[in-house]
């Protein structure tokens, strides 16, 4: 049962240009809420990582260039929804991801401590950056909690992450979701945003393993 429900949820994901313009249509005015909660649960929690982010901004944008949407309100809504979940991320990780810690042995402290020190240094890079690759913008912002990293420096970055994210992808999609090479590879182009940052991220992180590693 959770690997066909899986099956659908990517299915839904790569092919979301086919799937979305029924769904606006059947539901009018109330997709917007829908797009919130998709958009607020896949960067507020850290079990939902999976669900649809840059795929579902860019397919939202291209349907707001046709008519069906209108794009303010999509950047309203995509914004507040960003914004609120990593918000809430972050207080997930601040009051649970020590608990985690403290309680499983699977966990070391040192973990938590590394967290500190490296979203002390660099966490506002991070906070903004990781909206930008997916999975990896639905951790950051717990284990910046987790690691205790000032919420009134993470908030900055929080919101201004939030609206370069949503803005860049739902501009994306409402300027070129029309070019005719890019209307008729359509879901090659979302497999492409969903692969490429994926495959880059974790590239970057063997690098970085490597030469730990070696050093």
């Amino acid at each position: 049962m959770k690997v066909d429900a899986l099956s659908d949820i990517l299915n839904f994901i790569l092919h979301m240009d086919q799937y979305l313009g029924p769904l606006v249509q059947t539901y009018g005015f109330w997709v917007y809420l829908i797009f919130f909660v998709v958009i607020f649960s896949e960067t507020g929690f850290v079990i939902t990582p999976f669900l649809p982010g840059d795929s579902l901004l860019f397919v939202a944008g291209w349907l707001a260039s046709l008519g069906s949407l209108d794009i303010w309100m999509l950047i309203i809504v995509f914004s507040l929804a960003a914004i609120l979940g990593d918000t809430v991320n972050y207080f997930l990780g601040k009051y649970f991801g020590p608990r985690i810690f403290n309680r499983n042995r699977f966990f070391r402290k040192e973990y938590l401590d590394d967290a500190h020190v490296f979203f002390e240094k660099h966490g506002g890079k991070s906070v903004v950056l990781a909206r930008f690759i997916p999975f990896i913008r639905t951790f950051v912002p717990f284990t910046a909690g987790m690691g205790s990293m000032n919420y009134s420096r993470f908030i900055i970055y929080n919101i201004f992450g939030g609206i370069l994210w949503v803005g860049t992808f739902l501009s994306a999609g409402y300027f070129f979701g029309n070019i005719p090479i890019v209307k008729d590879n359509l879901s090659l182009i979302i497999i492409a945003i969903v692969v490429v940052p994926v495959i880059t991220a974790i590239a970057k992180y063997l690098t970085i393993k490597k030469k730990k590693i070696n050093s």
